[in-house]
């Protein structure tokens, strides 16, 4: 009988869990990579994952083939989309290393599988490099602030995924776009610990989306 959560084994320190909201926040507004402590791990390049190109990656463009990029279905014209090889590898993936790893694409620079149980989110199933490898880390909680924040957070998650249907805003069924909201909007879920936001917030216009695929 095989394995039910491939790819588990030895748990992995996320950080403590503040400094590393602060880290992806600054990620997913553009002002930095992610830091991830990825070692010889490539579960996001062989996950048959689509990565978003975007217009203004010259550099990215620059190092991959144009033949390996194709239109991205309901974005402007100029984004595109890198896809992957039939074993779900990314094709400038060379034995097990990024070919362009200086020069890869905004979505790589900004992805982190923490967000996934930062939220209480589970990866897809079709996913299951990513979803081994998630299931390992685990964040500290040194500070107060660490758990109270990591509980927003959570709330955030379960709150979207649980209200989707009366919510006056799309909400993402995606479970990397959805633990993304979940920490963009996780701020109106500190106050006393409350599990459910304003009725300003729920009829407030979609926050910004973050390129994470």
């Amino acid at each position: 009988m095989g394995d039910a959560h491939p790819g588990e084994g030895q748990v992995l320190s996320a950080g403590n869990f503040s400094s590393w909201l602060s880290q992806i926040q600054l990620a997913l507004g553009g002002e930095r990579g992610s830091d991830v402590p990825c070692g010889s791990c490539a579960a996001c390049c062989t996950a048959s994952q689509f990565i978003h190109v975007g217009p203004d990656e010259t550099d990215a463009r620059a190092h991959i083939p144009s033949e390996l990029l194709f239109p991205a279905p309901g974005l402007p014209n100029g984004h595109a989309l890198l896809g992957y090889d039939e074993h779900g590898r990314c094709p400038m993936l060379v034995d097990d290393q990024c070919s362009i790893y200086e020069h890869r694409p905004r979505t790589c620079r900004t992805y982190d599988c923490r967000v996934f149980p930062a939220a209480g989110l589970e990866v897809d199933d079709d996913k299951p490099p990513i979803a081994g490898r998630a299931r390992r880390w685990r964040f500290g909680h040194p500070e107060d602030v660490d758990r109270v924040e990591h509980e927003a957070v959570r709330a955030a998650a379960a709150y979207l995924k649980d209200h989707a249907y009366a919510l006056e805003r799309e909400v993402p069924a995606n479970p990397t776009q959805l633990a993304v909201l979940a920490i963009e909007v996780h701020d109106v879920f500190l106050s006393a610990g409350t599990t459910r936001p304003t009725t300003a917030w729920s009829s407030a216009r979609n926050p910004r989306r973050s390129g994470s695929p």
